[in-house]
């Protein structure tokens, strides 16, 4: 989705970063706009039949019910297995990364179980999702801040679960996100804003794409999943995708580690973000799940096979 036009924030000054009274204008204008415990938490209910569902901790925005984190793992954790980690809700907006991570639980965990350790956290920021934000409360980005100079509640909060499991090496980790056209009229412009630059317009790829590490591409890997999203959504055409050259087709290679992705919280082999464009007008909830969804088995499939694990 191109924006021809540069569109200015309507909080701050041009030039100049953000301080204690811009954050807080900011946050002072954002309501709840959907209920996480009714949304996310009442989903995890049923999953207690299969895998273990455990409170991992709990963000201090607001009372202290209001955003507890859960994770779901599959039980009887072995040494001698895999571990795959999927994660969801780092950009509490991005609706799919929530609800496609849930539906992979519901649907598809138990079956790789056999082969895999496997750790679900479907809503790393809950008050994002609740508020339909990307950033969490302190108007900071939770998928920049999975580095120890920039940790957040949410990254932390994470590190500390991950470390808890003492697995000394993860096979897989797929962190699930979308790319929405609001990224372009009003978070971009919110970010500029915040950091004191000139808002540049950009565009939106109409379609899916995964984000891998340029430390560590494999792009064997990355086409396998895209194969697999395709059986459920189209893949963005563009021919770079956030000024990064495309290849293979429909994805592109970022350092995740430096610009403290979440894709970087474990040293898995095989890491990747994916990118769901819940705005087209081929796509809807369901489509955008189960993409999600397509994306995490199209790589466990891939994996079990060519490393011989099943």
């Amino acid at each position: 989705m191109p924006n021809p036009v540069g569109k200015t924030f309507h909080i701050g000054t041009v030039g100049k970063p953000w301080g204690t009274e811009e954050r807080a204008a900011w946050l002072a204008e954002l309501k709840v706009k959907r209920s996480y415990h009714e949304e996310v938490v009442d989903k995890l209910e049923p999953l207690k039949a299969d895998f273990d569902v455990h409170q991992y901790g709990a963000l201090t925005y607001g009372a202290p019910d209001d955003y507890p984190l859960f994770a779901v793992q599959t039980r009887s954790w072995d040494a001698s297995k895999p571990s795959v980690l999927v994660t969801g809700g780092v950009h509490g907006y991005e609706t799919s990364g929530v609800q496609g991570a849930l539906l992979f639980a519901s649907t598809k965990m138990r079956h790789y179980s056999q082969w895999c350790n496997i750790l679900v956290a479907p809503c790393v920021s809950p008050w994002g999702y609740a508020h339909i934000q990307r950033w969490n409360a302190k108007a900071e980005d939770p998928n920049r801040s999975f580095k120890s100079d920039a940790l957040g509640e949410e990254s932390s909060a994470l590190f500390s679960l991950l470390s808890s499991l003492h697995v000394q090496q993860w096979l897989m980790h797929i962190d699930c996100h979308e790319t929405t056209d609001t990224d372009e009229t009003e978070f971009r412009p919110a970010k500029a804003a915040r950091d004191g630059v000139r808002f540049e317009p950009g565009t939106i790829p109409d379609g899916f794409y995964l984000v891998g590490n340029s430390e560590a591409p494999y792009p064997e890997w990355h086409t396998a999943m895209i194969e697999a999203v395709k059986q459920e959504t189209h893949i963005a055409p563009d021919a770079s995708i956030l000024g990064e050259p495309v290849g293979p087709p429909g994805c592109i290679f970022v350092p995740s580690s430096s610009l403290g992705l979440c894709a970087s919280a474990t040293n898995a082999t095989y890491a990747a973000t994916t990118e769901v464009y819940p705005d087209s007008e081929q796509a809807d909830d369901e489509v955008c799940n189960r993409a999600q969804v397509a994306c995490i088995t199209g790589g466990l499939d891939y994996l079990l096979s060519h490393l011989g694990l099943k």
